[in-house]
């Protein structure tokens, strides 16, 4: 059973497919998804998705590629007043992107500020990180949220610092790609109880899908792979990540 703990199914780019495949992801061995927000419009279409599917959950937060954008002043007051929804169950997607952004100290500032709301709600944050480790590192050991790093592609030294704050992190497509040998090298000193599948729906789609549209059933070569790496049997890849992940977001 999938446990897809990152997936953004309110993207443009599922417009024209949305239903169906949401209607059928369930018969394709989909247990439960994690829609995330990427800025305040998404978080709302967000919920709307999880109201809508039983076996979706929702997170809500402030992308900082979106941090460059004509961010409404009181974000996180409406970010604070649609936590109160069950089906929520972390702030995110939020953290630091230094890749093509040089709105340095306001991404830091709104991670911050997002990482506060969490704590204040008792929730996880996920969180991306992008040719910002140092930077990640030193907000999260400021606050020590419970958090989970989407999309691990660091090395291992930054994974050891996750490790060391008890943190998860997301693994994915990447993976499975050609160039991914240091990845894959770290990934095995990561222990499988801190390890959550996911995919970046629709995003990153995992060789033999890469040029698709990814969706949550594509998981199976992300599993299969990191059953590979890790030496375990991948029915166990599969039982021990939605383990963790229904552990650690906290659900029934």
């Amino acid at each position: 059973m999938i446990f897809d703990t990152h997936a953004h199914y309110d993207d443009s780019a599922f417009d024209n497919v949305r239903s169906e495949l949401l209607g059928k992801l369930p018969s394709e061995h989909v247990y439960a998804v994690i829609n995330v927000g990427s800025n305040l419009e998404s978080s709302f279409q967000s919920i709307e998705l999880s109201k809508k599917y039983n076996y979706i959950f929702s997170a809500v937060g402030i992308h900082p590629e979106c941090t460059n954008e004509n961010l409404d002043k009181n974000y996180l007051e409406k970010l604070e007043n649609m936590l109160n929804n069950n089906k929520i169950v972390a702030v995110g997607e939020i953290g630091l992107d230094f890749h093509r952004l040089n709105n340095f100290s306001e991404q830091e500032r709104i991670f911050e500020e997002q990482i506060q709301l969490a704590l204040k709600k008792n929730l996880p944050v996920l969180v991306h990180s992008r040719e910002a480790s140092e930077h990640t590192l030193r907000i999260l050991k400021k606050y020590k949220p419970k958090c989970v790093v989407h999309c691990f592609n660091g090395d291992q030294k930054f994974a050891k610092e996750l490790l060391n704050l008890d943190f998860k992190v997301g693994v994915g497509g990447i993976i499975t790609f050609k160039k991914s040998e240091n990845l894959i090298n770290t990934i095995k000193q990561i222990p499988i109880e801190n390890i959550l599948l996911e995919t970046d729906a629709p995003y990153l789609a995992p060789v033999p899908m890469r040029g698709k549209l990814c969706n949550s059933s594509f998981i199976k070569f992300t599993a299969k792979k990191l059953a590979e790496i890790k030496g375990i049997n991948i029915e166990n890849i599969y039982n021990i990540t939605k383990n963790n992940a229904i552990k650690f977001f906290g659900l029934n």
